[in-house]
């Protein structure tokens, strides 16, 4: 049975991620409150909210769980062309609000979003706070696609996509990987499998494999504050080959707070 946490004790602790049930996979703990506290506490803990409207706050640690090392991104040939035909600009940081609120907008499936209000001021706290943060892909001066998660250390929690245009969030990841890479980054928890991600480099891991894994890279120093450096395009290629461009000018199921590239030019 779930732990149900205090509804008003944002320090108190999460059971042991051991404890979390077999079915529904990975559901752990009921209850509790969506504080800065709460959410950072979390994440460090490999738990992570996921609910819908009219639910209790839901805690979840999946086992396996799905993850990218940055410098491990697999870029297929024909996003290689699209990035090179330069016809996308990116940002990061530059317009959080945008992002997840379009994140938050219901799929063309109808069924419905799990980023309800309460968690969309959550994130956005966290935003304010420099531990969230966005990557903006503008076509001709509009917002076609972009991500947003969680920064710990040495590790992005990725919590949703979206696109407006073709290949438009597979560019926001190409974007990620390469900063994280620089900035020295271990590790980009994806959360849950999808075709995408495993097409884009993803692996999954043991939740204890996971759980190791975040107790060094969360101590790291990681890059704290905003991410926005004025720039409005990818960086010049200096990351390892697995994500390094050459000649670069530079949907998700339902309820589930994943890292899903638009399924277009696999």
């Amino acid at each position: 049975m779930p732990y149900l946490l205090a509804p008003n004790d944002p320090s108190g602790a999460f059971p042991d991620v051991s404890c979390a049930l077999r079915e529904p996979d990975g559901l752990l703990a009921i209850g509790g409150d969506l504080s800065i506290t709460r959410l950072l506490n979390a994440y460090r803990n490999g738990i992570f909210p996921w609910y819908g409207g009219g639910e209790p706050i839901l805690w979840w640690s999946p086992d396996p769980r799905t993850v990218l090392v940055p410098r491990q991104l697999h870029i297929s040939r024909s996003l290689r062309k699209a990035l090179r035909r330069g016809e996308f600009r990116v940002t990061m940081d530059r317009d959080f609000p945008a992002v997840i609120n379009a994140c938050a907008q219901p799929r063309e499936s109808g069924s419905g979003t799990w980023l309800v209000p309460e968690m969309v001021a959550a994130y956005r706290a966290l935003h304010i706070r420099g531990n969230a943060h966005s990557v903006e892909v503008w076509h001709a001066g509009e917002l076609v696609g972009g991500l947003y998660g969680v920064a710990i250390g040495g590790v992005f929690f990725g919590e949703s996509m979206f696109t407006r245009r073709p290949n438009a969030s597979k560019v926001a990841l190409v974007h990620l990987c390469q900063r994280l890479t620089d900035w020295g980054f271990g590790l980009i928890d994806c959360q849950v499998l999808t075709e995408h991600l495993i097409r884009m480099g993803a692996i999954q891991i043991t939740r204890a494999d996971f759980i190791e894994r975040l107790a060094a890279l969360c101590e790291q120093p990681g890059r704290p504050g905003r991410w926005d450096d004025g720039s409005l395009a990818l960086p010049a290629p200096s990351a390892p080959a697995a994500v390094a461009l050459a000649s670069v000018s530079t949907t998700a199921p339902t309820k589930v707070p994943t890292m899903q590239a638009d399924d277009d030019a696999a």
